[in-house]
């Protein structure tokens, strides 16, 4: 019989991608598959890892671990990158994951601007570009605003189109699976072609994939900011737009049409009831505390020197500054209307979803800092029968195009990370 740390041994033997335990065997071909992914994983985690290093956090041996770490660089998927210092002897050799394995795109589409970016396989950003796209109807068709982004994107990389191993787009509403047309965002001109995702297709060269932008924001959230670790969780998002993501059991939850969160259409009280809401592309909570109606709000309780511009960014100016003066009148009645309208949406979603987090995105609400958030949480107290934690959003910077990118990598890595085919 073998020694544990042999390799005989060690062929039986299933990493783990976080604590190295033990699992079930399997066939020799698809566990090296399994260590080699759990290998990758961590020195995605982790950063560039020895032999040594490799070998305890896999529970691997140190000879198996050297050949696992040979493998995946014989396959393009790992590099060595120097070797370790301040110790004595000689330096040990260090190895990374490949940026250059593997390349995906994301877009952030709306009405004003389409933005792009491109990342390596291991997450960072290599390319950016940002595509003004101006006036309610468009003289350049939406094909073509796509391929110029990505474009754009990918000439900021140095690379190419077929390069791009994968692509996400983010934009407003959804694409319904039924019949492949965008709906509830009727404000986004020259998207809602029938044959747009045919046209689309055809001029893409690699895998695309359509997401609502405030489920990407979610999807961005979970694996870098606030909702890390929670399978169950509600995310309301607020700027151009009033929405929501919804997160259950770890998995998105889009719904028949992939209507799931549109709450700015919710009736709720205090605002008129609006009928056919899809025409006129909102609805009660969305007019009560859409971003919208910051300024408005402001006016009302006498808030001096409103703003003008664009109506996200004057009611993040507003909240930003009622927020730096939560004791001062009229700035303490902004701040305290505001969240009350807020709670009243907020605890409908509550009581049929029963979250054990909500998560505050969108500059309407981070711009309201702690204060905004500790005000919602006292309203929700009194309107709603659970008590959800609520957290500020983690992810501040693109996080649409962040969730894109996310949503990419994890894709693209489940396929260039699987060694058994």
């Amino acid at each position: 019989m073998r020694p544990p740390g042999s390799r005989a041994a060690d062929e039986g033997r299933v990493a783990h991608p976080v604590t190295g335990a033990a699992g079930t065997p399997g066939t020799p071909r698809v566990l090296r598959a399994m260590n080699d992914r759990a290998a990758l994983d961590l020195l995605l985690e982790h950063g560039p890892l020895s032999r040594t290093r490799t070998g305890k956090l896999t529970g691997l041996s140190k000879p198996t671990a050297g050949q696992l770490l040979a493998r995946l660089e014989a396959a393009g998927l790992v590099v060595a990158t120097g070797t370790t210092e301040g110790r004595p002897g000689p330096g040990a050799q260090l190895y990374a994951v490949n940026p250059a394995a593997a390349y995906v795109a994301a877009l952030d589409v709306n009405p004003h601007r389409i933005r792009a970016a491109v990342a390596d396989i291991t997450g960072r950003t290599v390319g950016h570009h940002e595509l003004p796209t101006p006036g309610r109807r468009r003289a350049v068709p939406v094909v073509q605003q796509v391929t110029d982004a990505l474009d754009g994107a990918v000439k900021a990389a140095g690379l190419t189109r077929a390069d791009i191993h994968r692509t996400v787009i983010g934009t407003p509403g959804a694409f319904d699976p039924n019949t492949g047309r965008l709906r509830y965002a009727s404000h986004l001109p020259g998207w809602h072609s029938p044959t747009l995702l045919d046209e689309l297709a055809a001029a893409l060269p690699m895998p695309c994939a359509y997401e609502n932008d405030v489920n990407l924001v979610a999807l961005a959230e979970r694996r870098l900011g606030a909702a890390r670790d929670h399978d169950d969780f509600v995310l309301l998002w607020n700027q151009e737009g009033l929405g929501a993501a919804l997160v259950l059991g770890g998995r998105l939850h889009r719904g028949f049409t992939g209507g799931a969160g549109e709450v700015g259409f919710l009736p709720v009280p205090g605002a008129p009831l609006v009928r056919h809401v899809t025409r006129t592309n909102s609805g009660g909570f969305q007019e009560l505390a859409g971003a919208q109606a910051v300024p408005r709000l402001a006016r009302e309780l006498g808030v001096e020197d409103v703003p003008q511009g664009p109506y996200a960014e004057v009611a993040a100016a507003l909240l930003e500054r009622a927020a730096a003066r939560p004791d001062e009148e009229p700035h303490r009645a902004l701040l305290r209307t505001y969240a009350t309208r807020l709670a009243t949406g907020l605890a409908s979603l509550i009581a049929v979803l029963d979250p054990a987090l909500v998560v505050l995105s969108g500059t309407a609400l981070t711009a309201g800092g702690e204060p905004l958030r500790d005000l919602i949480q006292a309203e929700l107290a009194e309107l709603a029968a659970s008590r959800p934690r609520l957290a500020a959003a983690g992810v501040r910077e693109h996080p649409v195009l962040r969730g894109a990118l996310e949503s990419a990598l994890a894709t693209t890595r489940d396929e260039v990370f699987d060694t058994s085919r």
